[in-house]
């Protein structure tokens, strides 16, 4: 049975269409419906099935293949990955909903209430879940403010306060945060400046390093050996994160040379030294007037570490799915000795 007669999307959900093909797309492949090293239908037969844009489909494509489930072969078409993720069956993806509808059904949780709270943390954020929890962002700059926060939104039905971090120490004096910030979040680099201005006010502080794309490493692998490499952002904290974490991925056919800020004079002696400049779109324009045709300017907007990710839901849920507070100490109390 061709996979297409499988797929259906539905325009009128509030789960996007992309999200939608993606995942019956690796359930297909999953449960062997479509078979190892299989051709899937072209862009344009799965649009024309579906009755969706092209460009969707292409997306839908691209993230399959970024997640390994399927890889392109030049000239032959898009093919199933010979060993594809393993995600956990069905019947446990089962076990599992049904606890967390107990758990929130236990918690006076409606049906509705779970559903947009699940549509969120998927990247769709009805009117509803607005304001429902602040959380405080931290950064140097509001291009990082902006990105972040961003990111954060996409991932918990929060929203996000922006601070500069310059700004801090002011804004805390005016306001009260206590009950009002679940958590604050910052950068590594600023997470004990962070620390030393809220500390006493009953704020956790989280710092979530951001990771380079799958796909700019990628790209990165695909340079020739002994290709020099600069990486640049906003903020040199940032430009540091964004360093070490291609240097994670230990590719053996870059060198790393350096990283700068991108608004500072250094970013000038980087580009006379490298091939390739790894930096956010944000510094894109000021990379591209100083490198010149010679070198190749590669945009990465980072995506958040999904450990760091886990941290904070833990943080936000709680272990028993209320907030963070801690019951209050009960004083100790003496033992008491009878008189005889």
């Amino acid at each position: 049975m061709p996979i297409t007669m499988n797929l259906h999307v539905d325009a009128r959900s509030p789960i996007p269409i992309r999200r939608q093909l993606t995942e019956q797309l690796k359930h297909a492949i999953e449960s062997g419906r479509v078979p190892r090293d299989q051709t899937l239908p072209s862009i344009r037969e799965l649009a024309g099935f579906l009755g969706i844009n092209t460009n969707t489909v292409a997306r839908v494509i691209e993230d399959l293949k970024q997640s390994g489930y399927v890889e392109a072969r030049r000239g032959r078409g898009v093919f199933v990955a010979a060993a594809p993720p393993v995600r956990p069956s069905s019947g446990l993806r089962e076990g599992f909903l049904k606890d967390v509808v107990i758990r929130a059904a236990a918690l006076g949780m409606t049906a509705d209430d779970l559903a947009v709270g699940v549509l969120s943390v998927a990247g769709v954020r009805p009117p509803a879940i607005d304001g429902a929890v602040e959380v405080l962002l931290v950064e140097r700059s509001p291009a990082e403010l902006d990105f972040f926060a961003g990111q954060l939104e996409a991932h918990f039905p929060i929203r996000v306060d922006k601070v500069l971090l310059g700004e801090l120490t002011a804004i805390t004096r005016r306001r009260t945060p206590a009950g009002r910030w679940r958590a604050a979040v910052t950068s590594f680099g600023h997470l004990r400046e962070v620390e030393r201005v809220l500390r006493g006010r009953g704020v956790p502080v989280i710092a979530l390093l951001a990771e380079a794309h799958l796909e700019t490493l990628h790209r990165l692998a695909q340079l020739p050996a002994g290709t020099r490499v600069g990486v640049t952002s906003d903020a040199l904290e940032s430009a540091h994160d964004l360093e070490h974490s291609i240097a994670k991925a230990t590719l053996a056919n870059i060198v790393l040379v350096g990283t700068c800020s991108a608004e500072g004079a250094a970013l000038g002696r980087l580009v006379r030294r490298v091939d390739v400049i790894v930096c956010s779109s944000s510094s894109a324009e000021r990379v591209r007037q100083l490198a010149g045709p010679g070198v190749q300017v590669m945009i990465d907007d980072r995506a958040l570490d999904g450990r760091a990710i886990q941290m904070l839901a833990t943080l936000l849920v709680g272990g028993n799915g209320g907030t963070h507070e801690r019951p209050p100490r009960r004083r100790a109390t003496r033992p008491t000795t009878r008189k005889k």
